[in-house]
């Protein structure tokens, strides 16, 4: 004899599924990010600030503070995501939001971070060696045929960069919500955040271009413009979170 299920049902288990979009979406997500800012302006720009202070002092130790600037970045992307959920939820956030990475799930993330520094460096290193490579070539070669030689080892090592950083940006993109939110290991939320960025590549696309732009203005008036782009910027990809991965 069957049992009859017991209601209200409980929601089926995430599985970090995701859906692809249609590539106008990008521009909503930046809407969604715009509205989410102008919800509680002062609670984005404080924490930002906070943010941005945080990341500098760390910073200033030289290559160590670097890389645990990168390893903590999944951290501070949660405890944004978390100021996103509330103001979605029509609660009200607060600036100790920033900290929240570290009260849930901190190891998981940590290890997302580890992935990310180790590929940003790693690709880093490979970038040093081959314009090293480039500029003691000309130096061998001579004065003119020597500056052919190490611009176009800067070129190559440019576009190395640019190249071997998409599948760690992929990857690391959505990790931090995965694991924040759903409980996710970290290996399985970076293949699922590598396969919805696969899906979905034209508006990740669009929407990258969108934000180097962005970034460009942002740090020309000494990078005040920061302080409007990080709560935009946070606000449209966990919106596109949202959009993207069934059940989230």
């Amino acid at each position: 004899m069957n049992e009859t299920p017991a209601f209200p049902m409980a929601p089926a288990r995430f599985t970090g599924e995701s859906r692809e979009v249609d590539p106008g979406a990008c521009f909503d997500w930046l809407r969604q990010g715009w509205a989410m800012f102008l919800v509680n302006p002062g609670i984005w720009i404080g924490t930002t600030v906070l943010l941005l202070v945080i990341l500098m002092a760390i910073s200033i130790v030289p290559l160590f503070g670097q890389i645990a600037a990168h390893l903590l970045v999944p951290l501070f992307g949660a405890g944004m995501f978390r100021v996103c959920r509330h103001i979605s939820d029509n609660e009200e956030p607060e600036i100790a939001d920033l900290f929240a990475g570290f009260r849930h799930q901190a190891g998981q993330l940590v290890m997302v971070g580890v992935f990310f520094a180790a590929g940003v460096f790693g690709i880093a290193f490979m970038a040093f060696l081959l314009v090293s490579g480039g500029v003691l070539g000309g130096g061998i070669t001579g004065k003119v045929a020597g500056f052919g030689i190490a611009l176009g080892g800067v070129m190559l090592a440019g576009l190395l960069v640019l190249v071997l950083s998409i599948p760690v940006i992929m990857a690391t993109w959505y990790a931090p919500a995965l694991v924040f939110f759903h409980d996710m290991k970290p290996l399985d939320a970076m293949k699922a955040s590598f396969a919805a960025g696969a899906k979905n590549w034209l508006p990740m696309c669009i929407f990258g271009v969108f934000l180097l732009v962005a970034l460009f203005f942002a740090m020309l008036p000494v990078g005040m413009g920061l302080l409007l782009l990080l709560p935009v910027f946070s606000g449209a990809v966990y919106a596109s979170y949202r959009d993207i991965f069934m059940g989230s």
